[in-house]
């Protein structure tokens, strides 16, 4: 996969593809990307990007034209634009899991007010909002989006670890134990210990379910869930 952010501020997002699951993602050739800096395509003396906005109003717009520069310098046939903004549809794990798929993604980074309109209307495939928050940095709120598309890619991570987190069959991931067994007087669950798999397995369910209850009920909506043992 090829990802393109397009940012006013792109030395926050460079630091990310230099660690971890991103870097491992780049050097397996599961992903490339490129961090342009709109600025680069503002044509004035002072590489101006923003504007106030008709009609009046408190803060900053992005201008169409450096921007329009921008995405049409990197679109390709394949490209699907996506525009992280509050106003956008929530983004969740099936919206993660289907712009895996995409072979070419490019991000805007909004910062002020948002982009120009126009702008939307005429490049953005999707607007999508990482939570019901509003947030100054649109590189952030973009990374975050990278951070759980990428690790999706094939060869990224193990295949194991996506299968049993949190949001597959629409339950919360179940509570998890490491070594020592006792840390603190606090002892990991003796179920986790017998060796049965199958009442390990019905003790994790129960677990998703009771946490998924407590603290997302509201994405519980298939009955058959929680009837399955």
């Amino acid at each position: 996969m090829k990802i393109t952010l397009l940012s006013l501020f792109p030395e926050i997002i460079e630091p990310y593809f230099t660690s971890s699951i991103a870097k491992r993602a780049i050097t397996k050739g599961a992903l490339s990307y490129n961090n342009i800096n709109i600025r680069n395509y503002a044509t004035d003396k002072h590489k101006k990007c923003d504007d106030h906005p008709f009609g009046g109003g408190a803060g900053m717009v992005f201008k169409p034209e450096p921007l329009g520069r921008a995405i049409e310098a990197h679109k390709t046939a394949g490209s699907y634009i996506v525009y992280p903004t509050p106003s956008g549809r929530l983004f969740n794990q099936a919206a993660a899991v289907r712009l895996s798929q995409q072979s070419e993604l490019i991000l805007i980074c909004g910062r002020y007010e948002g982009i120009d309109q126009r702008i939307i209307d005429c490049y953005v495939d999707e607007e999508m909002s990482i939570g019901n928050y509003v947030m100054a940095s649109g590189e952030l709120a973009g990374l975050v989006i990278v951070d759980s598309i990428m690790r999706l890619l094939e060869g990224v991570i193990n295949e194991q670890s996506l299968a049993e987190e949190s949001f597959n069959d629409d339950l919360l991931e179940y509570p998890h134990y490491t070594r020592p067994e006792d840390w603190r007087g606090h002892k990991v669950p003796e179920v986790l210990l017998s060796g049965n798999h199958h009442e390990i397995k019905k003790w994790r369910f129960a677990k998703s379910m009771a946490k998924t209850l407590a603290n997302r009920g509201e994405i519980v909506h298939n009955e058959a869930i929680i009837k399955k043992d």
